[in-house]
This record gives structure tokens, sequence and C-alpha cells, in this order.
């Protein structure tokens, strides 16, 4: 069946875009990018593609090509999206505000 996809599953298609994203990590930085807060926005479009705005903990990192390449790679290749657009942005800018309780737990922050 094609067409709009409908409410149910787009929460579905976005569940298991965030399960995806919870897989990915900065390598310098024990907790996933999701959990850090780095994921801003993600959007299923009528198309079953899906954008992704995200920031990094730092504009200058060394790892950011690798991340964001991951993110899109992996995010495409979910089951039921027909492909994946990452928008990296620093604006708002990322602190440990953004982060998860569990995030914030993991690094010994709580």
């Amino acid at each position: 069946m094609s067409g709009k996809p409908d409410i149910n599953e787009i929460l579905q298609l976005e569940t298991n875009v965030v399960q995806v994203l919870k897989t990915i990590y900065d390598p310098e930085i024990p907790v996933n990018i999701y959990d850090l807060g780095l994921i801003y926005d993600i959007d299923i479009n009528d198309d079953k593609g899906v954008d992704i705005r995200m920031t990094l903990t730092a504009p200058n990192c060394p790892m950011a090509d690798q991340i964001i390449m991951e993110v899109q790679e992996k995010t495409a290749a979910v089951d039921g999206i027909a492909g994946s657009n990452v928008n990296l942005v620093f604006d708002p800018p990322w602190d440990q505000n953004m982060m998860t309780e569990e995030a914030k737990l993991e690094l010994g922050m709580l």
C-alpha cells in the first residue's frame, strides 16, 4: 500500500529511527547522541523520508563528518524509511541541560 502514511505508521517509524539513533555515539563521550540531546528534530514526511535536525557538542568537533554520515546512513536503512536528510545546526547551541537524566547519570552528573 502506498500513499500518505497514517499517524500510527509515522509514530512507529519515528520510534524505530530513535532506536537507531541510540546506537550512535560520539567516540569521545560514552553516551549515545540521542540521550546527549544532540537530536533537535525528527520529521517523517509524506514520502516516508526522514529529516533530522541535529547539533554537535562543539562546532569544531573533529568527528563531525563521521557522526553525520553515520546518522544519515543508519536512519536511511531503517525499515520503512525511504531516505534520510541530516541538517547540522548550531542554533540553539548545545549545552548539558539538553541531556536526558539517563545521560547525566551515565556521566556522573547526578
